[in-house]
């Protein structure tokens, strides 16, 4: 069981710049994995769009970290989208009981994952919307699910 002292050091490692090992679903998110590269990037900028409203800056897409050494992006949706995500060509999504380690918020650039597409409170990357255009853009390969299941908690 997580106490409220456990989720206070979890935030207060992520807001000073260190690594922060979070849980999936929950009170989180679950994320989708796709590839990275020229198709990603496209599907990048549509849901940027699709997600833009008054007020918004450009990049209104919920958050995406980029991780260059493995090729991935890795969109975080909301809890729940793993149980119920459907066997897909080009993308795989998991929640609990993994755990994904994040980026310092800050870190918007390279070395290491960085948020392509920042982590906020308003909003996370919608998963109908996201596997639709997944077939428009086919951003691929894949990672095969128990490698990507082992190397989570890893990256950052």
């Amino acid at each position: 069981m997580v106490t409220l002292a456990d989720r206070r050091w979890r935030l207060l490692n992520l807001t000073a710049g260190r690594q922060l090992a979070l849980p999936l679903g929950g009170r989180y998110f679950d994320i989708v994995v796709t590839a990275n590269g020229v198709n990603a990037r496209g599907l990048v900028t549509l849901l940027d769009d699709l997600q833009w409203g008054p007020g918004d800056a450009t990049d209104a897409c919920g958050p995406v970290i980029k991780d260059l050494q493995r090729g991935w992006l890795i969109w975080c949706v909301p809890p729940g989208t793993a149980a119920q995500w459907a066997s897909h060509r080009y993308a795989m999504s998991l929640g609990a009981p993994y755990e994904l380690a994040l980026p310092p918020l800050d870190q918007t650039e390279p070395p290491g994952p960085y948020w392509l597409r920042r982590l906020r409170s308003d909003r996370l990357v919608p998963p109908g919307p996201l596997r639709q255009c997944l077939d428009q853009f086919q951003p691929g390969p894949v990672p095969h699910a128990a490698v990507l299941g082992t190397m989570l908690r890893t990256i950052s």
